[in-house]
């Protein structure tokens, strides 16, 4: 099982570092780099809860400690208001500064509040849809 996650996680580092390939700004490196991180982590929740991966609840406990930890970087990773061309962060961001840390600390607070809470496969879809909405609502507002 977690042998299936190990493989899943890099894989996704692979796949990111192709699409973050020719990015300029170091300062949007990074926060592509977390931002990814992120990604990687809902991919291993979201396999399992496809069935596409066996059920590994230490692998989503895990997962969803990374998410918060992922996510109590966002912020700090976005004070500098860089751009590139390969980036997808829209400028509203600087715009909105208050209301885009205010999602990105929404994001960490439900992923720390579900870590340790899955015990079951029937746990994955309420985990999902909690954490999709947080990632919904900046990807909505903030993203290309």
């Amino acid at each position: 099982m977690k042998k299936t996650a190990i493989v899943l996680s890099i894989i996704a580092t692979g796949s990111a570092a192709l699409a973050h390939g020719g990015v300029k700004n170091r300062d949007v490196l990074a926060r592509m780099e977390v931002m990814s991180a992120i990604g990687q982590q809902m991919k291993v929740i979201g396999s399992m809860a496809k069935g596409e991966a066996d059920f590994d609840a230490d692998a989503v406990n895990a997962a969803l400690i990374e998410i918060a930890a992922q996510s109590a970087q966002v912020p700090a990773m976005f004070e500098t208001p860089a751009t590139d061309p390969k980036s997808e962060a829209l400028p509203v961001i600087w715009e909105q500064w208050d209301r885009f840390t205010e999602d990105a600390r929404e994001a960490e607070t439900v992923a720390e509040r579900l870590a340790g809470s899955v015990s079951d496969p029937s746990d994955l879809g309420p985990v999902l849809g909690q954490l999709g909405a947080t990632c919904k609502a900046c990807h909505a507002t903030y993203r290309e």
